[in-house]
C-alpha cells in the first residue's frame, strides 16, 4: 500500500513538471491544438485556428506576408512588444516621434500626408512653401530626421529679412512678421497685401516710398493727413480753411482714394447737398468765412419762409420750424413728399383743399378720429342704421379710405355669428337677407333663409329636443356656429 502511494505521487509531480514546461512561455495560454497537429510540432499555417487578432495585434499589409520568425526570434512570443520601434529602427531618431502610423501605413513606408502632416503642426504648405524641398527648411544633419523648427516666419527667413534694402526692413523697423505686407499663397515676394494699413490708390497711388517717407525709418511716417498735407490746408482759400474751423483730418470731406482734391464724395455728410440743397456757392449759407458757425437747423436760413407762407399760415396754425417734419430735404422746392406721415392722404383723404378738415388756421386742433370729420355721415345713415345697430363710431372697422361702398364688416365672425367662414361663407349676399326689419340690426331671422316654413315638419325633427320652439333666436341657441 505504501509503495502504490508513492508511485501516485511521482505520477503528478512528473505530469506537473511537463505542464509548466511551455516553450512559449507561461503567460502564452493557448490550447496547443490551435497550432500544432499529433503528427508532430510543425505548424501549418492554414490549418492553424489561433487567430493574432486574439493578443492586440492584427496581421495586415506586409504583415501578411512575412513569417513567424521575422517577428519572434525566441519561442517566447511575448518578448516582442506592439510598438512599432520594437521591430523597426527609428531611422528619424526621435525627431518626429515614435508613433509611426502618422505618417506610415501596413503597406509600405512611402508618406502620402505630407501636406496634412503640416496642418496638423500648424504650418500649413502654401504658396512656395507647397513646392519647396523638404530640406529647404529641415537643415537636420540627417536628411531622415525632421526635426521641428518655429512656425514663425523668421524662424526661416530671418536671412532675408535682414539681407532687404528697397526698403530697409531693419531701419524702417518692419515687423518680422513677413504676412504683415506679404501673401503666404504668393509664389515670391510680391507684396500684394503691402500697406493694408494705408490703402495706395487713386490719389495715394505712389510708387516711390521717399515721396512719403522721407528717412530710412518707416515707422515715423504717421497716417494722419496734415503730416503730408499741412501746406495744402493752410494754402487752401476756397474757402479758407483755417478761417473757417475745418478739421485737419482731409477725409472728412475729400475722398482720399479720388486722385486731386475734387473727390469730396464725403462731404457734408452731416449735413447732404441734395434736391433743393444742391448748392455751390457756400456763401449762399455760409455768411463769412466761420464754417462751423453756421447751424443745421432749418430755421437758421428758412425763418422768412416760415414767417410768410400763408396757405397755410404757419405761425397762425402753429406749425413746427422744423421743416422736415411736412417738406422733404431732397425736393427742388418746397414739395412736401413727407406731409401729413400721421394722416395719409390717400384714397376718400386724398384732399388739397386743407380747410375741408381744418377749420381756421388752428390745424393742430384737428383730431385723426373719424367721427370727428364723419358724425354726420354716421347719424343720418339708415341702410343699415348705424345707431339703431349699435355699431362703433371707428369707420375704419368696416370702411376703407376710398368710399363708403366698400364697407367689410369682417369682424361678424368673432364678435356674432360666422357668415365668412363655415357653412355660410358666400350663402348670401345683402345683409337684410338675415336682417329682416328694416333699421335694427339686433334682430335676425334663421327660418325665413333655410325654408323652415313648415313649424310641423320641424317640429317632427325636434321630437327629442326638450324645449324647442320654433322661433330664430331658439335655432341661434342650439346653432350658434350655423352648424347642424
Amino acid at each position: 500500500m505504501l509503495r502504490l502511494s508513492f508511485i501516485a505521487l511521482l505520477v503528478l509531480v512528473v505530469a506537473g513538471s511537463v505542464s509548466a514546461q511551455n516553450p512559449h512561455g507561461n503567460d502564452f495560454i493557448v490550447d496547443c491544438k490551435d497550432c500544432h497537429n499529433p503528427g508532430g510540432w510543425s505548424v501549418d499555417l492554414e490549418t492553424m485556428t489561433f487567430s493574432h487578432d486574439s493578443v492586440g495585434f492584427e496581421l495586415e499589409g506586409r504583415h501578411e506576408e512575412i513569417t513567424c520568425k521575422d517577428c519572434h526570434t525566441t519561442l517566447v512570443f511575448d518578448e516582442v512588444g506592439n510598438d512599432c520601434v520594437d521591430c523597426h529602427t527609428d531611422i528619424h531618431n526621435m525627431s518626429v516621434g515614435n508613433d509611426c502610423v502618422r505618417c506610415h501605413d501596413s503597406e509600405s513606408w512611402l508618406v502620402n500626408n505630407i501636406p496634412e502632416l503640416h496642418e496638423q503642426n500648424g504650418f500649413p504648405l502654401l504658396g512656395q512653401h507647397r513646392v519647396a524641398d523638404c530640406t529647404d527648411c529641415h537643415l537636420d544633419e540627417s536628411e531622415l530626421e525632421w526635426s521641428r523648427i518655429g512656425n514663425e516666419c523668421v524662424s526661416c527667413h530671418m536671412e532675408d529679412y535682414m539681407a532687404a534694402l528697397e526698403p530697409n526692413h531693419q531701419l524702417a523697423g518692419f515687423s518680422t512678421e513677413c504676412t504683415e505686407c506679404h501673401a503666404p499663397l504668393a509664389q515670391d515676394w510680391m507684396v500684394d497685401d503691402f500697406h493694408v494699413f494705408f490703402p495706395l490708390e487713386g490719389g495715394h497711388d505712389i510708387d516711390d516710398c521717399a515721396a512719403c517717407h522721407l528717412d530710412d525709418n518707416y515707422a515715423n511716417t504717421s497716417p494722419e493727413c496734415v503730416s503730408c498735407h499741412q501746406d495744402d490746408f493752410d494754402a487752401t482759400s476756397e474757402p479758407n480753411h483755417q478761417d473757417a474751423g475745418f478739421s485737419t483730418d482731409c477725409a472728412q470731406c475729400h475722398d482720399p482714394f479720388t486722385p486731386g482734391w475734387g473727390g469730396t464724395g464725403d462731404f457734408h455728410m452731416f449735413f447732404p447737398l441734395e434736391g433743393g440743397h444742391d448748392i455751390q456757392d457756400c456763401n449762399e449759407c455760409h455768411e463769412g468765412t466761420d464754417y462751423a458757425a453756421a447751424s443745421p437747423e432749418c430755421v437758421s436760413c428758412h425763418l422768412d419762409d416760415f414767417q410768410s407762407t400763408d396757405e397755410p399760415d404757419h405761425e397762425a396754425a402753429g406749425f413746427s420750424t422744423d421743416c422736415l417734419e411736412c417738406h422733404s430735404p431732397t425736393a427742388e422746392n418746397w414739395g412736401s413728399e413727407s406731409f401729413h406721415l400721421f394722416f395719409p392722404l390717400e384714397g376718400g383723404h386724398d384732399i388739397q383743399d386743407c380747410n375741408q378738415c381744418h377749420d381756421g388756421n388752428d390745424y393742430a386742433a384737428a383730431s385723426p378720429e373719424c367721427i370727428s370729420c364723419h358724425e354726420d355721415d354716421f347719424n343720418n345713415v339708415d341702410s343699415p342704421d348705424h345707431i339703431d345697430a349699435g355699431f362703433g363710431t371707428n369707420c375704419l372697422e368696416c370702411h376703407t379710405t376710398n368710399n363708403w361702398e366698400s364697407a367689410i364688416f369682417d369682424q361678424h365672425d368673432g364678435m356674432y355669428f360666422p357668415i365668412f367662414s363655415g357653412k355660410h361663407d358666400e350663402e348670401w349676399n345683402t345683409c337684410d337677407e338675415c336682417h329682416t326689419t328694416p333699421g335694427n340690426y339686433s334682430l335676425f331671422s334663421c327660418i325665413q333663409c333655410h325654408e323652415h316654413d313648415n313649424p310641423g315638419d320641424l317640429a317632427d325633427d325636434h321630437d327629442e329636443v326638450s324645449g324647442y320652439v320654433y322661433e330664430s333666436n331658439a335655432c341661434y341657441s342650439c346653432h350658434p356656429n350655423g352648424s347642424e
